[in-house]
């Protein structure tokens, strides 16, 4: 309880010229232990809304609402083709402020998954790719950081990385084997690039 009295008392004056603002930027994605399937990076996008701390005080909190269009590649002896996800994305870090030009950020990711589907050369085996969202988690989360920039007063420049904890795909049934999942333990890890703009209340100059 201390310890939470204290992290409030600290981020206390960060809400008092908290920012409303947007984003939106590239994704890249790379999966975990997809050796089985010649498993490629793949590039996305994401959008969405945000709010910002103060950069005047050392720490400062953000919390965000993010659309997320991830997935993978993959290339086996029979099949080769795509998995498209899209996610709606909670991140909740805490900003720690460099100078008023530069945060880190450090937290983690909660997601939900909105949509699944499977673009695939053949599906020879496999349980109809429509259906493929049922044998997914549908929620996922990760620790997460990155670099932001404000190179002026309203504009954000910044670099994230996000890595996945939950497993992409629950335990199959037996003889329910896929092969574009080539082991359940299969984790997304995610590097995005963005941009965006504060709205609102400016904070008083130095």
């Amino acid at each position: 309880m201390k310890n939470l009295i204290l992290y409030l008392f600290l981020l206390g004056p960060s809400f008092v010229f908290a920012q409303f603002g947007i984003k939106a930027g590239f994704n890249w994605v790379n999966v975990t232990d997809a050796e089985d399937v010649n498993n490629d990076a793949t590039s996305g996008w994401h959008a969405g809304i945000f709010i910002a701390g103060s950069y005047k005080t050392v720490l400062a909190n953000r919390t965000e609402l993010v659309y997320s269009k991830q997935g993978y590649d993959y290339h086996t002896a029979t099949n080769t083709g795509t998995v498209n996800l899209e996610y709606l994305t909670w991140p909740q870090y805490l900003a720690i402020n460099i100078t008023k030009f530069v945060q880190v950020h450090a937290g983690m990711q909660l997601a939900y998954l909105l949509s699944a589907k499977v673009d695939s050369t053949t599906t020879t085996g496999d349980p109809a790719t429509d259906d493929i969202i049922n044998i997914m988690n549908r929620f996922d989360y990760g620790l997460g950081g990155g670099l932001e920039v404000h190179p002026l007063q309203s504009l954000v420049v910044g670099a994230r990385i996000n890595v996945g904890l939950t497993s992409l795909y629950k335990i199959p049934e037996e003889g329910e084997e896929i092969s574009f999942v080539p082991t359940v333990d299969l984790k997304s890890n995610l590097f995005q690039l963005y941009a965006g703009y504060k709205f609102g209340k400016k904070e008083a100059k130095e």
